[in-house]
């Protein structure tokens, strides 16, 4: 894995700084958004707080007229962003949707006025999709940056999300400012498709913590415990884990407005087993924590926070214990 780099210390400027000495540059080329879901309009919140300016699009109207809200600019489609801006963040579902994004945005690649120069894919991917949309971006004359992020959309919009880059990154002030700005925190992993598996592991890591905090919440309620004292004990103990402070409150409150959706952390499970299969490696907590978002989806949950795995949990009551004998026996 290659170095840490972090806005300030690996001698790029604050992105305030950055902003006022090139607004002019940016003005003139906004940075463009595709995908204003949970962590698009982190994103936009992010680059728009730095002073960077935001063209974005989307299906949902709604989320356009969010972004107008904080002071960015809806586009009518994909072909505005690329002809105005000469960066394009895609910040979509999955793979397939940014395939069809860079589509559409390779199918302009003769357009006289095309200002784009980068498209910049931040979402959780197979490894090999990745690699595949590298090559069709440098077929359409195009640089091709992987910046998957660790964190919630609600850390992204504090800053504390942690930028996973593949690709080579060029000295580029406008490029620069944006990743400061979304991003303060950041590994250059390695090469196009390293930080979509960095990120896939980090994941895996992160929804076993987030399963196993759910389980001993329950198991404490179960043995009659106050479940929120039971927490801030948890919290206090060597069982402590940073998912316990981005997490905890809401399992313990049961509030799963969506900072990162059951169905979204689903997929990227599925993605985690898929690639454990190519590499010849059982993951068996991992298919537990599977099955668990499976269950959130089958009951509607799917569009909730990834906290709702709580309450698949509270459905998992064991038989009384005669039953067990009896089916022992």
């Amino acid at each position: 894995m290659r170095n840490h780099i972090a806005g300030d210390c690996a001698g790029r400027r604050r992105p305030d700084r950055m902003a006022a000495m090139s607004g002019e540059t940016f003005s003139r080329h906004p940075v463009g958004l595709v995908g204003i879901g949970l962590m698009g309009t982190a994103f936009a919140h992010r680059l728009r707080g730095a002073g960077l300016p935001v063209v974005g699009f989307d299906l949902d109207p709604a989320r356009l007229a969010a972004l107008v809200a904080i002071g960015g600019e809806k586009a009518a489609n994909i072909a505005e962003v690329t002809r105005r801006c000469a960066i394009i963040l895609i910040v979509v579902f999955s793979a397939d949707q940014a395939g069809a994004v860079l589509g559409e945005i390779a199918a302009l690649r003769a357009a006289p006025d095309r200002r784009l120069r980068t498209v910049v894919l931040s979402i959780t991917c197979d490894p090999e999709r990745t690699v595949a949309l590298e090559q069709r971006a440098a077929a359409a004359g195009l640089r091709f940056i992987e910046a998957p992020v660790s964190g919630t959309s609600d850390q992204v919009l504090r800053g504390d999300g942690v930028g996973l880059i593949g690709g080579e990154l060029p000295a580029d002030a406008q490029l620069a400012a944006m990743f400061d700005a979304l991003m303060p925190r950041r590994f250059h992993v390695g090469k196009i498709g390293d930080g979509a598996k960095a990120k896939l592991a980090v994941n895996l890591i992160l929804n076993l913590n987030r399963l196993a905090l759910a389980e001993g919440l329950v198991l404490a309620e179960r043995m009659g415990l106050d479940v929120k004292t039971f927490f801030d004990i948890a919290r206090g103990s060597a069982a402590y884990s940073q998912v316990m402070d981005t997490k905890g409150g809401k399992m313990v409150t049961r509030d799963f407005t969506p900072h990162g959706r059951a169905a979204q952390a689903l997929k990227d499970v599925r993605l985690m087993l898929a690639q454990a299969a190519r590499a010849g490696q059982e993951l068996p907590a991992c298919e537990v924590a599977a099955a668990v978002l499976e269950g959130c989806v089958r009951n509607g949950e799917g569009d909730l926070d990834s906290t709702v795995i709580v309450e698949d949990i509270r459905r998992r009551v064991a038989p009384p214990a005669t039953d067990q004998r009896k089916a022992r026996s």
